[in-house]
């Protein structure tokens, strides 16, 4: 079984998804007219009106937070360990690349959410790839596939990974019994996830500023202690990203392949950029200006705010502390561990574990939120099946927390390959739609006004919206 997932993941990630990645990123990059570089400075715009609550869907800001708790989980800790241990520093230089080309394609996933979102029976906005799958191709089965691999994804394997790399930490830090971490974190993700969608958003909003601020206050502390030692680190990442130190033992081709593949493996697990995960919270806001043009570029932020810098935390602090990853026999939040307690002493192994708590915990709940929206995609969020659902996953969070899964993460890596695979293809398929969006914006904000989606101006596009989705959008 493990060779046999070894080959799909070699397969998977070595012959198709980089160069799905990559040229997925550089199409939207180039079609958006270098959305992530243009379009920055309109951040702060499109979080305007994030402190009030909002008719009908979240708040640019709850929208965006939610995002960040499924993105920032154990993968910006023990996946960080991981991709350096199996790719070396260089790992981290791909990290970035990854990030800078997903933000193209979180705009085009994210902004086409938006576009094709729907309300559901109770009036809350919904929508995700499958919408637009399923709307803007008028492929329900291509919707049906993708919301299939997501509950696999969201509701069973990743959760199962996070709350193994807490119990990890707890038990590493705290000698902690692994039993009573999986009842703890088991109680307190039902408390979270019975309130909803809205209550979820609306612990998210307070959640994850605090806990990335903590991280990378502490990582940035490091940072400066050691600030002599950063030209070297920085260095030592850029000739390993392209092989410059193994030149002379004749191993480049070997030593950029792991370190790219490594690199935008863990990249993309952490900030799933083009995985289509991100669209299901941003298709709930109730975006503001009324674009969805202003949700793509909020969305597109938390991948900087992932990888540009809570993922280059946690390689400052792994780098900086000179442990020898090459021990692959330690587990990668271990990793983690061992290298704060090097700066801090014994609690930088607790500090740590109490962080892979915030982070897991955050991230399972916004899983769960993320599979719960796609049952209403396939009309099957009948009590019974959504309390199912809830079930299943507090399961594998507890089965996370009691075994040893070294299988784990190369699940998760198939799964996230087919949920990118269908994405991509989609996203690709509505690029023309998405260079619309980006447009109509643009073309708004260089005449000084609001910009505001105006259906009738695309009447290709409106006749596939849901009805009244963006007719009654405030004006002023």
């Amino acid at each position: 079984m493990p060779e046999f997932l070894s080959f799909m993941n070699e397969i998977l990630w070595g012959s198709v998804m980089i160069y799905l990645l990559l040229g997925a990123g550089a199409w939207f990059t180039w079609r958006t007219g270098y959305i992530q570089f243009r379009y920055l400075r309109h951040f702060s715009k499109s979080l305007k009106r994030s402190l009030n609550p909002q008719s009908g869907g979240l708040t640019a800001f709850q929208a965006l937070c939610t995002s960040l708790a499924a993105r920032v989980g154990s993968g910006n800790m023990a996946g960080v360990a991981i991709a350096i241990t199996a790719g070396g520093p260089g790992a981290v230089f791909w990290m970035w690349v990854s990030a800078i080309i997903g933000m193209a394609s979180s705009f085009a996933e994210c902004s086409l959410a938006q576009l094709y979102k729907e309300r559901d029976a109770s009036g809350q906005f919904r929508g995700g790839p499958a919408w637009y799958m399923s709307r803007g191709l008028g492929m329900r089965w291509m919707g049906v596939m993708f919301s299939v691999f997501l509950l696999l994804a969201y509701g069973l394997i990743f959760n199962t990974v996070q709350a193994n790399s807490v119990s990890n930490a707890m038990h590493f830090a705290f000698d902690l019994p692994k039993v009573v971490c999986g009842v703890g974190l088991m109680i307190l993700i039902l408390l979270v996830i019975v309130r909803g969608l809205r209550g979820v958003a609306k612990l998210m909003q307070w959640i994850v500023p605090v806990m990335a601020g903590l991280w990378v206050t502490a990582s940035v502390l490091i940072s400066l202690w050691h600030l002599n030692q950063i030209p070297m680190v920085i260095e030592t990442i850029i000739r390993s990203a392209f092989g410059w130190q193994e030149a002379a033992a004749g191993a480049v081709g070997y030593t950029i392949s792991q370190a790219l593949t490594s690199g935008f493996q863990r990249g993309m697990f952490s900030n799933e950029a083009g995985m289509g995960s991100t669209p299901n919270a941003a298709a709930a806001a109730a975006s503001w200006p009324p674009h969805p043009a202003a949700q793509g570029i909020v969305q597109m932020i938390g991948v900087l705010v992932d990888t540009l810098i809570i993922c280059t935390a946690t390689a400052m602090v792994l780098l900086l502390a000179g442990y020898d990853t090459a021990q692959t026999s330690v587990d990668g939040i271990q990793l983690v561990q061992k290298a704060m307690s090097y700066f801090a002493g014994h609690w930088g192994a607790e500090f740590v574990a109490a962080m892979v708590l915030l982070f897991a915990f955050s991230s399972i709940v916004a899983n769960y939120i993320y599979a719960e929206n796609n049952l209403i995609y396939l009309k099957l969020n009948s009590p019974r099946n959504v309390w199912l659902l809830r079930i299943v996953t507090l399961g594998m969070v507890m089965l996370g927390t009691l075994l040893s899964l070294p299988v784990v993460w190369q699940l998760a890596d198939i799964i996230m390959a087919l949920m990118a695979i269908t994405n991509l293809t989609a996203i690709l398929l509505l690029s023309p739609v998405v260079r619309i969006i980006a447009s109509d914006y643009l073309r708004q904000r260089k005449l000084g006004v609001k910009p505001v989606f105006d259906p009738a101006r695309y009447p290709e596009i409106e006749q596939q919206l849901a009805p009244g989705t963006w007719d009654d959008v405030p004006r002023q």
